[in-house]
């Protein structure tokens, strides 16, 4: 059920890299190996870059209307292996198989908006000044790209990335997750199977900051996009900065939901728990920091809880399972520093706030009240199934806790009125917000945030144009 892994290069899959390196893909579930992940040598990622050289001029010139058969045809190769490749992403992952199934789906509806999207790359016609002057603005592909995906979507964040750079014209050299290769595999196989032509697409594996280093001196890279931890973010940053690539950096968060009085709070509660313990908390837009005006503190506390007792832990393929465990041992201990900062700094550990069982990364799912806004958990972004609640008296006060930080990527809010929805929208310091809903992430939407959360966005019309030059006419 899980597949045999490889490279990708110049259309043709390498079983072993050039050089002896890799790893074991584990499954956090059960802590055991389930496959053996070969690293790409430079040779290999010399032989990516000019397989994307060769494949670059080809790709581009096919018309809009070809290039989106392509595309859709390895949606539908996606769709037609979605329980296989949801499977795989359990496995390799820990998420629920529900959560896997829903995140192939988005990442196939992915490549088929930017699939059609492609083929709406409009240039425009300005009026010139004189009848003799025509002036036009075209755009064109950037190149290209070097893209660099995490562990906690393996299936979305390979798909935005590929179905941008695809739709635009580029070529591209891909860069998934070490810990969870085998699904971004597939979703190459599936690219591979719909005909894609040899070098347009190459996925490598290997030490992340080696693969990076050695991609991004290249001259011959045109863009960067990169979706990981704010550290990593600025570094590539700097990188690309010495041979002005253009980038995308798509970066950690921490998401303020802010819950009014006038809002009903078990409705809230309901809302904001199923999409907090998604995934075991471990997804960039994930509600992690919980403002709750003082008359519905009480109610919204309750029904909270209730929920998060409600979550039955397990491996993500078993029958009944509501929530699988953390990806990696890292963040158990990450979870395990900040409950016990929470707790010195007198929160109250309102349920769950310990590990589970002797087998598997599983962390139960947490609330806790009682906080100072200086604990780490107010201040350091979590990813993981810690729910901390607090509450606040005015809306001033509350925009001011929630703007506080250096992070702007998504943010949330529910009230029952329209001023304050209004008001609540624009106050916000964030990429993205969402108001009586977290339906925040859609292909067709852009995806980013602003401040240290990164810059640049995926999805939307925003999405291709991170993949296009823009280049000016005037014709006398």
């Amino acid at each position: 059920m899980y597949p045999k892994l490889g490279l990708f290069i110049d259309g043709e899959w390498r079983a072993t890299g050039a050089g002896s390196q890799g790893e074991d893909v584990i499954n956090p579930a059960t802590e055991k190996p389930i496959a053996r992940l070969p690293h790409a040598a430079s040779t290999d990622l010399d032989d990516a870059i000019e397989a994307a050289k060769r494949g670059f001029p080809a790709w581009r010139a096919m018309s809009a209307y070809d290039r989106c058969k392509i595309m859709s045809k390895a949606a539908d190769l996606l769709r037609a292996r979605l329980d296989l490749v949801s499977k795989i992403l359990v496995q390799e992952q820990g998420k629920i198989f529900a959560e896997a199934r829903a995140e192939v789906t988005m990442a196939a509806d992915t490549i088929s908006w930017y699939a059609e999207e492609g083929r709406r790359a409009y240039g425009r016609i300005v009026p010139g000044r004189s009848k003799a002057v025509r002036q036009f603005v075209m755009h064109e592909p950037v190149g290209i790209v070097a893209a660099f995906t995490p562990w906690n979507f393996p299936a979305l964040t390979p798909a935005r990335k590929i179905g941008g750079a695809l739709a635009a014209g580029c070529s591209i050299i891909i860069k998934a997750s070490e810990e969870t290769p085998g699904t971004c595999v597939e979703m190459v196989r599936c690219f591979a199977d719909a005909g894609l032509p040899p070098g347009v697409l190459n996925l490598v594996f290997g030490v992340p900051s080696a693969v990076s280093e050695h991609l991004l001196a290249q001259d011959d890279i045109k863009k960067i996009s990169f979706t990981g931890s704010i550290a990593v973010g600025k570094h590539l940053a700097g990188l690309a900065a010495k041979t002005v690539k253009r980038s995308t950096m798509e970066l950690g968060g921490h998401s303020p939901v802010i819950v009014f009085a006038d809002a009903d709070p078990e409705k809230a509660a309901d809302t904001l728990a199923a999409f907090k313990f998604r995934n075991a908390g471990q997804v960039c837009i994930s509600p992690t920091r919980f403002y709750v005006q003082e008359d519905s503190y009480r109610r919204f506390v309750s029904r909270f809880v209730e929920c998060a007792k409600n979550i039955k832990l397990g491996d993500g393929l078993e029958s009944g399972t509501t929530m699988g465990p953390l990806a990696n041992p890292r963040r158990l201990d990450a979870m395990d520093d900040l409950v016990a900062d929470a707790t010195a700094r007198g929160g109250t550990v309102v349920s769950g706030g310990r590990r589970h069982g002797n087998v598997g990364y599983f962390f139960e799912p947490t609330v806790i009240t009682d906080l100072p806004d200086s604990a780490k958990i107010m201040t350091q972004e979590p990813f993981g199934p810690l729910a901390p609640i607090v509450t606040f008296k005015t809306f001033d006060e509350v925009v001011t806790r929630a703007n506080s930080l250096p992070f702007g990527l998504a943010a949330y809010a529910f009230t029952s009125s329209n001023s304050t929805a209004t008001a609540i929208g624009d106050a916000l310091e964030s990429g993205m917000v969402g108001i009586n809903s977290v339906a925040i992430s859609t292909p067709e939407t852009p995806f980013g945030g602003v401040k240290e959360s990164g810059h640049g966005s995926e999805g939307g019309v925003e999405g291709l144009s991170a993949y296009l030059n823009t280049k000016f006419i005037s014709q006398g």
